[in-house]
């Protein structure tokens, strides 16, 4: 979707694509950027949902700063379940949502960006909606949106900020998700159900290979599930046989046991 985004934008790029079971080869990237000098900007994905992994936003933002690049994160679903020092990685724009770990509900994205590189951004945007200067101008001003706010996000956004403050942090959460991640991981294996990843594994999603021999549809397993109260996600996006569950949101160990009974009922029926 990202190089979607900058085809839309007519801006020239550098695609420097992956398999989904890797993260960026550091050593590539920086011969691309040997290679193009004029490359003004790197930008990459923290917590990619295709297949779970989370990639090396630290080494890269050492060669962003290294060869004084923009550096740009996406961390639309690792921002507030991850502790992401900006400071430290080198990120100058950081992109995430109101939902995903900060767990309130869909409805506006938001920027943590350098000022000094904000800054550079006056005029130069493509767009009216997507102007990121102009909106900052206007909120520094008065603390509106440049149009009409998206009043009941934004209420929902700041009970979701007290309630992670209450849960003690990004720590805290960062620590409950990697508990459930720990848990599913468990209780899957005891289905004979592994994990697509082998390295680099994080704990917003995690993509699952089927248990060996299966027989069902996908869409019989996800029905099943849902009908028993809960939903994991629709279909799969790797060129592998896999499905996917998220790991975030308000949910715990104990959802991932109850999920882990439902599964073992489907398979020993479909076995039957």
């Amino acid at each position: 979707r990202m190089v979607d985004m900058v085809k839309r934008a007519r801006l020239s790029f550098i695609e420097c694509a992956f398999a989904y079971n890797e993260i960026p080869s550091v050593a590539r990237v920086e011969q691309l950027l040997k290679e193009n000098p004029n490359i003004t900007h790197i930008a990459m994905v923290h917590s990619e949902t295709t297949s779970g992994i989370f990639n090396d936003i630290a080494a890269i933002g050492e060669l962003a700063s290294a060869y004084k690049k923009i550096f740009i994160v996406d961390a639309m679903s690792s921002f507030g379940g991850v502790d992401i020092d900006m400071k430290q990685l080198h990120i100058d724009f950081l992109i995430s949502s109101a939902n995903k770990c900060i767990q309130g509900v869909p409805g506006f994205s938001f920027i943590l960006a350098r000022l000094h590189a904000l800054k550079r951004c006056d005029g130069i945007a493509r767009t009216l909606s997507l102007d990121l200067y102009d909106q900052w101008k206007t909120m520094d001003i008065d603390g509106k949106w440049r149009f009409t706010s998206p009043t009941h996000t934004v209420l929902a956004f700041s009970e979701a900020m007290k309630e992670l403050e209450q849960e003690g942090g990004v720590k805290a959460r960062c620590a409950r998700y990697q508990r459930v991640h720990a848990r599913l991981i468990k209780n899957m294996a005891k289905l004979g159900i592994e994990p697509y990843l082998k390295a680099h594994q994080g704990w917003v999603i995690t993509t699952f290979y089927y248990p060996k021999g299966h027989t069902f549809s996908f869409e019989k397993m996800y029905t099943y599930i849902k009908e028993r109260g809960y939903a994991i996600y629709p279909g799969k996006l790797t060129s592998a046989d896999t499905f996917r569950i998220g790991n975030i949101g308000e949910i715990y160990e104990a959802d991932m046991d109850a999920l882990y009974q439902i599964m073992k009922e489907f398979l020993e029926g479909e076995k039957q």
